[in-house]
């Protein structure tokens, strides 16, 4: 295949992305309300939504979709939102298409302050969980993210310049860290606690409500906007620091800018969600095959597609098992895993005829 018809392809793929991920994202997000031990009708869900403003006129219905299925559904699509596009800037932060967020060790301080707040929370703040009840555990683990974020800047910036190997080597020594002390309150926590504590760690959407989401929203929101507003000068920056300083673009404060958005992104959606793996790496890199590196384009499909594919993943977490519900961890992973394999094997061999 000659490079004017590649250039067309990828042009016309371009252009189809958006529409396609945001059809994607509403027939998502119209399931995923609909969905549930207890179904909802389109019709339902309409009447309960124009009986909003209306209190006194709720059924058990209207309860289901405002206070369980709404918030768990927007929940999807912010976390994998934020899941989607924080990989994409990872792997232009590091010019790898392997890097994804949980390199920076953002997730693993999430996963030990939440982990802390599981089987030390009582023993050593009990007045801090009487006071926070259910915020207690997102709180924990977005001081966790906090902590580990700290650090690391820290390490990286040196002189004024942040430092890439350095923001590597930092990564992998606090996952290497938090790794050893997640393992070790593993081992001392009780049959309860590691229930709760093995769940957390693979993922869950379930039981947060509006309370919860809401501060989650907000955060992953302005890390979204932040993130796209700098697409055009990662493109240049793909060209190597020296070029991208040499056309005008800050080096060090670009890559102070992602790591940051990265972090409270990821910190937030931890917070609240657990670790869900796989999303971060895998749409990211799928979306730069089918459509290319133009952070553009790769950005907001990255987004759209990470929303779209948590929010389908999450009803099959729901219904699976019902009236038990999966981790959704494990369901981003024996789905996308197959289907990444798939599209990659499609894509070399289109290459090598």
């Amino acid at each position: 295949m000659d490079t004017l018809t590649l250039s067309t392809e990828r042009s016309l793929r371009q252009n189809l992305a958006h529409p396609i991920s945001i059809s994607l994202l509403v027939i998502g997000f119209v399931l995923s309300i609909s969905i549930g031990a207890m179904p909802l009708s389109l019709g339902q869900i309409a009447d309960d939504l124009l009986s909003f403003t209306s209190p006194a006129n709720y059924s058990l219905g209207t309860n289901v979709l405002l206070e369980i299925r709404l918030p768990r559904t927007l929940l999807a699509m912010a976390v994998g939102a934020a899941l989607g596009i924080c990989g994409a800037a990872m792997q232009a932060l590091f010019r790898n298409p392997l890097a994804d967020p949980g390199l920076i060790g953002v997730a693993g301080g999430g996963a030990f302050g939440a982990v802390v707040i599981i089987v030390l929370g009582n023993a050593i703040a009990p007045n801090f969980m009487a006071y926070f009840g259910s915020y207690a555990l997102p709180i924990g683990a977005m001081l966790g993210c906090l902590g580990v974020c700290g650090i690391i800047y820290k390490l990286s910036n040196r002189q004024g310049q942040f430092t890439i190997i350095t923001l590597l080597l930092a990564g992998i020594a606090v996952n290497a860290i938090v790794g050893s002390l997640i393992g070790i309150l593993t081992l001392i926590s009780t049959d309860a606690e590691l229930r709760e504590l093995t769940f957390w760690t693979m993922g869950s959407l379930g039981g947060n409500s509006w309370s919860l989401s809401l501060p989650v929203f907000a955060l992953i929101l302005i890390s979204l906007v932040g993130l796209n507003r700098l697409a055009k000068p990662l493109n240049l920056y793909l060209l190597g620091e020296a070029q991208a300083q040499h056309l005008g673009v800050p080096v060090a404060k670009l890559k102070k800018q992602v790591f940051l958005f990265t972090a409270i992104a990821i910190g937030a959606a931890v917070s609240i969600s657990g670790m869900i793996g796989f999303v971060g790496f895998v749409i990211p890199h799928l979306v730069r095959i089918l459509i290319g590196p133009d952070h553009k384009y790769l950005f907001p499909t990255s987004m759209l597609l990470g929303a779209s594919f948590l929010t389908l993943t999450d009803i099959i977490a729901r219904v699976a098992i019902s009236p038990a519900e999966l981790p959704i961890g494990l369901v981003t992973s024996a789905l996308g895993g197959p289907f990444f394999l798939y599209v990659l094997y499609k894509q070399t061999s289109r290459l090598s005829n």
